[in-house]
């Protein structure tokens, strides 16, 4: 079956490409597997010189790349352009930290001579999500290229497009073909490319089922994996937050890429005292909000990526609905042709509907009422997820206990939670185990080996 590029506004088929058969799926492994013995040997100026000249070609094309982003997957033009921007100061930022990230540590032993030092495992598979198509690729291979090791993307089948003009964005930049090679391949040619003794250890963002397949795969092989999977972030504003500053924030923390981010806000918690006042300015704002075509500066919320995704959401909402859950805006697919659905807000939602458990991929928030911080702990940490959260107070004792007692991967106080090249990214619980960006990130695909001279 051909992979397909469709745009998420029309349902026009952009392009088609066939997938890799056998024989070029070997030579790609092939290629890799002998670039890799050389790669590893390469400076670190010289990579970092590769990933400075890739950040050149990204800005100069921000524009070119953010339309392929927008016409594959529906995301705005505006926060493609951004996305892509992102990626330029990840690259920047590796190629002047890496060295010092991964540069031999002492440490003291009975030895004359211990050192720790940190060298590239080999190659890389990447299983890469479509909501990102750019950064969550970049945040991979980055750090894993500068650590020596080199990469394989198989990327979401509907972003093609995308993949391609990865691999061609580091070619350019003078890093060897075999370092970095995009496979267009469907999920099924996944297990046997982990399975394959060339490939060293994988890394994948996307749904807890597919998480829990490559690591069932990659641990009957012992290869280590990184997982970044769902979320279902709580963002909690108590009485004493600022609260002009959290609604404003509130609503870019949910409906940011067409609410389709796995650590949007998706559980708005809202002391009692503050709650009518809350969402009577969230729902105000979300009123506002301008859906439509990705491609015009004004719109705020473009379509859901594929047709199946809006099936699921408008299931998820239907069902909450059904089980008695309050619509206070929205609630609905709109009816022009695309894959578009209304921004939503739920109220009164009944303890064991979806939003209690369930990841909603899209523009729909939930709100929650507790009295209190103690109850607005217990109900952020209910769920299985465990990837980020939002908590707004200017309470000192406040914010020391939510950030002892919130069970997540990153705790934001008074901010939105996002994505940093310069600190850790991941998630606990459900969400996914290991880290990528910071200097964690960098070390997670290297082999840790301890050296000791007498």
């Amino acid at each position: 079956m051909a992979i397909a590029s469709i745009n998420p506004v029309t349902g026009e088929v952009l392009k088609t490409f066939e997938p890799l058969t056998d024989e070029q799926l070997e030579h790609k492994l092939a290629l890799a597997d002998r670039t890799f013995v050389t790669y590893k040997h390469t400076s670190f100026r010289d990579r970092a010189q590769w990933m400075h000249q890739a950040a050149d070609i990204l800005e100069a094309k921000k524009t070119e790349f953010g339309i392929i982003m927008t016409l594959e997957m529906g995301k705005t033009l505006k926060s493609a352009i951004a996305e892509i921007e992102k990626c330029a100061n990840l690259c920047r930022f590796y190629a002047e930290h890496a060295p010092s990230f991964l540069a031999d540590t002492p440490a003291q032993t009975d030895a004359s001579r211990t050192i720790i030092c940190y060298q590239p495992l080999g190659i890389i598979l990447a299983v890469m999500p479509w909501n990102f198509p750019f950064w969550q690729v970049f945040r991979f291979a980055v750090p894993a290229l500068m650590a020596g090791n080199v990469g394989l993307l198989k990327h979401a089948s509907n972003v093609p497009q995308c993949a391609l003009a990865i691999a061609e964005v580091f070619h350019a930049a003078g890093i060897p073909e075999g370092a970095f090679q995009t496979l267009l391949v469907g999920a099924d040619r996944v297990a046997g490319i982990v399975a394959d003794s060339r490939v060293k250890a994988a890394t994948l963002t996307g749904s807890e089922p597919a998480g829990q397949s490559l690591a069932a795969i990659a641990g009957h092989h012992l290869k280590k994996v990184v997982l970044e999977l769902g979320g279902s972030d709580p963002f909690i504003v108590l009485k004493s937050a600022d609260l002009e500053l959290a609604v404003n924030t509130a609503v870019t923390a949910r409906v940011m890429n067409n609410g389709q981010t796995c650590i949007a806000a998706k559980r708005f918690i809202i002391e009692e005292a503050i709650a009518d006042q809350f969402i009577s300015k969230f729902v105000d704002k979300f009123k506002a909000l301008k859906v439509g075509d990705p491609m015009q500066p004004e719109t705020d919320v473009g379509p859901l990526a594929t047709p199946q995704i809006l099936n699921e959401l408008d299931a998820q909402v239907k069902t909450t609905v059904d089980l008695g859950a309050k619509v206070l805006v929205g609630g609905y697919r709109l009816k022009e042709k695309g894959n578009f659905y209304a921004p939503t807000i739920l109220d009164q939602i009944p303890l064991g509907a979806p939003p209690y458990q369930e990841e909603f991929f899209g523009p729909v928030a939930s709100v929650f009422r507790v009295q209190n911080l103690d109850e607005a702990i217990a109900l952020a940490n209910s769920t299985s997820f465990g990837l980020g959260a939002s908590f707004w107070s200017n309470d000192p004792q406040e914010i020391e206990q939510a950030i002892e007692q919130i069970e997540a991967g990153a705790v934001f106080v008074n901010g939105m939670v996002k994505s940093d090249p310069r600190v850790p990214f991941g998630g606990i619980k459900r969400s996914g185990f290991g880290r990528e960006l910071g200097i964690e990130g960098i070390r997670e695909f290297v082999n840790i080996k301890t050296i000791w001279i007498k």
